[in-house]
């Protein structure tokens, strides 16, 4: 039940932990800065509701780094007491463990409660509006919803309303009140809903959860409504989209496909999705050169190899390091801008192109971003240096063309890279190690959580959302993850 649990209200800084922060900044001084921070926090309180799913964010800490929280002023009060700063990195490890013992009894936000117990709750020990105190059930009795537990006929209700866009009808709520079996008439409804032009129609909610992964622009769209500079067609990328997600397609499509997908309207208005075996020859012909989509099928990888993908992303750069950015926080659910996500490799960055990333300031986030984007690099968005050359093209011999703006160095510029410290070849292994990622699952969950419960996970849905990221890795079906969803009292109770 969602209203009788404790009180987490919007912008609570312990939360779910589902977005994994990589450095915890418990210091004032950002050059104190640590990769390893959330992970120590973690082995300090490996039980609590945000480590056993992952990492602690940033905001436990902080309200916005680097500046402290009450709880993280706390904390930063007894870390290394006497040390000069900025503390290396084993010294802020050693610290961080006594320092977060030593302010366990007090009770930072001055709510009533110490931090150790709201650390424990799920509760924020930065937030007086957060404490591990339930609000009181009382059910209001048999003419209205259950609001100590899950409701069916609530949840029968929320289905019709988030997947078909209207409430039941009477005589449908009728049938579902005397139906013998209320879970599985509950789940035929969601059946029929998945179906509806509301859900998986062109520009309807599946299509438009896609917004923030695609960032259209209308003015510089190719195809149908374009704009006035029209530079590629994001409309592959909704379709491509939307077909990932509905009628029991494998999700990891998303980032691994190799063919494309057109999306159309029947002769009643109803949306179909229609997938295209085309190679870049094929598609130039058919629809010509402002709309085909130009990698070849060998190279391909999903959204991540689509035109428009690559041109707002990767532009003129030679090291794309926005677009693999921009893949590591809408598909994996990490954002480096955040410090998140962050797994320094050894030796890096080393700066092909010569834009300073290894300076001390740069070199935390880079270390992990760098090797991230090193099999981006073959891919050209706009142009190069020279001009507008195999644009949007898998190309080997890319870097020639970034002599003159990035230096000789950048000729050095691998193919290989790193994602999840496991090295990988091009951007096509990067796909298909991205979809075997805990961090793949836990983002699509999350999508359609967020979408459809309009939070995050409060703690005490930790369980129920691991069980669904970790049943999403036996079919791989984002409609089959959403009958188990609809199951759960956080999406069924009032």
């Amino acid at each position: 039940m969602r209203s009788s649990t404790p009180t987490f209200r919007a912008g609570l800084v312990l939360g779910t932990g589902l977005s994994l922060a990589a450095a915890l900044l418990l210091v004032p001084d950002a050059t104190d800065a640590q990769p390893t921070g959330p992970a120590t926090f973690c082995d300090a309180y490996p039980s609590i509701p945000a480590c056993t799913e992952g990492v602690v964010e940033c905001t436990t800490c902080h309200v916005n780094p680097p500046e402290l929280n009450v709880y993280g002023a706390d904390v930063s009060g007894e870390l290394a007491v006497g040390t000069a700063r900025p503390l290396a990195g084993d010294a802020f490890d050693a610290a961080l463990g006594p320092a977060l013992v030593a302010v366990e009894g007090m009770d930072s936000d001055g709510d009533g409660y110490s931090n150790l117990e709201e650390l424990e709750a799920g509760s924020s020990p930065a937030d007086e509006r957060s404490t591990p105190v339930p609000e009181d059930c009382v059910d209001e009795g048999a003419d209205a919803w259950n609001t100590c537990g899950y409701d069916a006929a609530f949840a029968f209700k929320k289905v019709h309303i988030d997947f078909c866009g209207r409430s039941p009808n009477l005589a449908a709520r009728e049938a579902f009140a005397g139906a013998s079996d209320p879970a599985g008439a509950l789940h035929d409804a969601l059946d029929a809903c998945l179906d509806s032009e509301y859900w998986r129609g062109i520009d309807g909610r599946v299509w438009n959860l896609a917004n923030r992964k695609i960032g259209p622009l209308q003015a510089i769209k190719s195809g149908v409504e374009a704009g006035p500079i029209p530079l590629a067609d994001y409309d592959d990328d909704y379709a491509y989209w939307t077909y990932t997600q509905t009628d029991g397609h494998d999700v990891r499509m998303m980032l691994t496909g190799s063919d494309l997908v057109r999306a159309t309207r029947d002769r009643d208005g109803i949306s179909q999705y229609e997938v295209l075996n085309r190679t870049p020859d094929q598609d130039y012909d058919l629809r010509g050169y402002d709309q085909y989509q130009a990698v070849r099928k060998a190279k391909r990888a999903g959204l991540l190899t689509h035109r428009w993908f690559l041109m707002s992303n990767t532009m003129f750069t030679a090291i794309p390091r926005t677009t693999a950015a921009q893949a590591y926080r809408v598909f994996l659910g990490y954002d480096i801008s955040r410090l998140e996500g962050l797994q320094p490799v050894d030796n890096e960055p080393l700066d092909y192109d010569s834009k300073g990333v290894q300076a001390e300031a740069c070199a935390v986030c880079h270390s992990t971003l760098d090797p991230l984007a090193y099999p981006f690099s073959r891919y050209n968005g706009i142009g190069d240096a020279y001009g507008f050359n195999n644009q949007y093209e898998y190309w080997d011999d890319r870097m020639e063309g970034f002599v003159l703006s990035d230096g000789p160095g950048v000729l050095d510029t691998p193919e290989e890279g790193v994602l999840f410290g496991q090295t990988v070849a091009d951007v096509v292994e990067w796909g298909e190690v991205a979809t075997q990622s805990e961090a793949f699952r836990r983002s699509r969950v999350l999508d359609y959580w967020t979408m459809l419960l309009r939070e995050r996970p409060r703690p005490q849905e930790a369980a129920a959302f691991q069980a669904l990221v970790d049943g999403l890795a036996d079919h791989w079906s984002i409609e089959a993850m959403l009958h188990d969803l609809v199951d759960t009292e956080a999406y069924g109770a009032p």
